[in-house]
């Protein structure tokens, strides 16, 4: 069985979110060939997908063109689209001849809508998995452009053309989509380690232990400008270099990623699906910055409300460092965790199509 998984590089959530997935989906079928396509880093990607895989470094989309972790650059988001959709159907036809060297059993995409175009076009059975699509996103920003419609329509029978699209919780709406499956959430759980990840940093218990987490996208906080000796310690990306008394690592040997979340008091971040749902998974509080402009913003965050995961905070807080009352905050928050049962759904799903899929024709 060989599967071809495509992964959209805008951030780490894509990769988070189908990680789960083929984690178990290899545990399932231990002979499963599995080919990535994707241009994040090959070191994320092995530390969240266990199973082992051929790396294709491509990038099946771009998703978004950021200027930081929060501000999209709209105008170079709609060139691009533009761009690549102005010959469409050509490159539908270059990317179906890569795939049919390949010669995948199975094309799963989170989410980029031209492999699964294709895929179709190619003859190869195809299944888009993720909590949003391209084409809203798209719509949201960019419908009142001249070309827009025409996107749309490709946009949209590329994502229908699949033989399932799997919606994992929480996921926003996408009342355009013929084949919807809803499946519970996909994250990962991590061993609380609380008192052996303190004893490795040297800090003790009177301090709040907090991770740093933007998602991916390249930004960086200019934590050195914060105040000192608000009583928390703060983890972040050791590529920042940042110079502070209460700053550490958030690589530690031994910890996976979702063992420091799990082990931290809370997670500083943006709200997108991976962060959110390995929050909630976790029993760990987000602090995050809410984002009006992003069209999944509020599904995300009226799923932390439903599970009392989430503490909103300003802007300016990113920038002055001041998060002084954040003991009180936490104190009073009531974390209901969710059960991450999406992985197994999906599996089931994925393997009734992979065992018959020498007699399956993708129509």
């Amino acid at each position: 069985m060989h599967l071809l998984t495509a992964i959209t590089s805008h951030g780490y959530g894509h990769a988070s979110q189908v990680a789960p997935v083929l984690n178990r989906l290899s545990g399932a079928e231990p002979d499963l060939r599995l080919t990535l396509w994707s241009s994040l880093p090959e070191s994320f990607l092995r530390e969240r997908i266990t199973a082992d895989f051929t790396l294709l470094p491509v990038a099946p989309d771009f998703g978004l063109v950021m200027n930081s972790a929060l501000d999209i650059n709209l105008t170079a988001s709609a060139e691009a689209y533009a761009e690549l959709h102005r010959d469409w159907d050509a490159q539908v036809q270059l990317v179906a001849q890569r795939l049919s060297r390949l010669a995948p059993d199975l094309v799963l995409a989170d989410v980029p809508y031209l492999t699964l175009a294709a895929a179709q076009h190619a003859g190869i059975n195809a299944v888009a998995l993720c909590s949003l699509n391209w084409a809203d996103i798209y719509r949201y920003y960019f419908s009142g452009r001249p070309e827009a419609q025409r996107i749309l329509e490709q946009m949209e029978a590329a994502y229908n053309s699949a033989l399932a699209f799997l919606c994992p919780q929480p996921a926003m709406p996408m009342p355009f989509l013929d084949r919807r499956r809803d499946i519970g959430p996909l994250t990962s759980r991590g061993e609380p380690r609380m008192a052996e990840l303190r004893d490795r940093l040297g800090i003790d218990d009177d301090k709040l232990l907090v991770m740093v987490s933007l998602g991916g996208v390249a930004a960086r906080l200019a934590m050195e400008r914060w105040p000192e000796g608000q009583g928390i310690h703060w983890l972040v990306n050791p590529d920042w270099q940042v110079q502070h008394a209460d700053v550490g690592s958030l690589r530690h040997p031994g910890f996976s990623f979702a063992d420091l979340l799990a082990s931290c008091d809370a997670v500083l971040g943006k709200c997108g699906y991976g962060t959110v749902t390995e929050c909630v998974a976790n029993g760990t509080p987000l602090l995050y910055v809410p984002r009006p402009d992003w069209p999944e913003d509020q599904t995300l965050v009226d799923w932390l409300d439903v599970h009392q995961a989430g503490i909103a905070v300003a802007p300016e807080c990113l920038v002055s460092g001041e998060f002084g009352g954040l003991r009180g905050q936490l104190r009073s928050t009531s974390m209901q965790p969710c059960v991450p049962n999406g992985a197994e759904q999906a599996v089931a799903y994925l393997l009734s199509l992979l065992r018959e899929a020498p007699t399956r024709v993708a129509g």
